[in-house]
């Protein structure tokens, strides 16, 4: 068990039936009246966020959200099939529960599958990947001044935009987190 007034940035716990993770929190001790603890969490299966108060008292049940490194290895339809390096069981993953950045990973990449009481509810690729450039415009030298970008497709399909010195088949650092460009890898 857990109390509110024990929250740190971070901890998960259980809430009417949904899994919460803190994502800031303040013990607020106003003149007049009872302490209270002011958060703001996020539901870890909706991803939804709002901000609640709590009793520093408030006791809830604690979480343990499983996060596992599995391997990425195909998909087939809607399904995407990760094996445990451990054990080398598959573990097919409907495509509703894969991120919009998912579309950086290719076969054979390490990703953290996320579950809690044994269902995945997340899978999230490494922060960063290098992948190779498909398709995109001719690059040319010279007027960088201006910051200039062009769009270009990767290996995998995703589309990102780089600036104009990146040709294809060259090899680029992508972050999944915010889908840009990084840099030459």
């Amino acid at each position: 068990m857990i109390t509110a007034g024990d929250f740190r940035n971070g901890m998960t716990f259980e809430e009417d039936g949904n899994v919460l993770q803190i994502v800031e929190f303040q013990h607020v001790k106003p003149g007049k009246g009872a302490a209270f603890v002011r958060t703001k969490i996020k539901n870890v299966i909706t991803g939804s966020v709002v901000e609640k108060s709590y009793n520093p008292s408030a006791k809830f049940p604690t979480a343990y959200v499983e996060r596992k490194d599995m391997e990425y290895s195909y998909n087939d339809g809607d399904l995407y099939y990760f094996m445990d390096p451990e054990t080398y069981e598959q573990q097919p993953i409907s495509k509703s529960e894969l991120s919009d950045n998912f579309k950086f990973v290719k076969e054979q990449m390490i990703c953290k599958v996320c579950s809690y009481k044994g269902k995945v509810f997340a899978v999230e690729p490494p922060n960063f990947v290098d992948l190779q450039v498909a398709q995109t415009d001719p690059g040319f030298a010279g007027n960088t001044a201006t910051n200039a970008t062009k769009p270009a497709t990767l290996e995998t399909g995703a589309e990102v935009k780089v600036p104009l010195f990146i040709n294809e088949g060259d090899m680029i650092r992508i972050d999944t987190r915010t889908g840009e460009y990084m840099e030459r890898a």
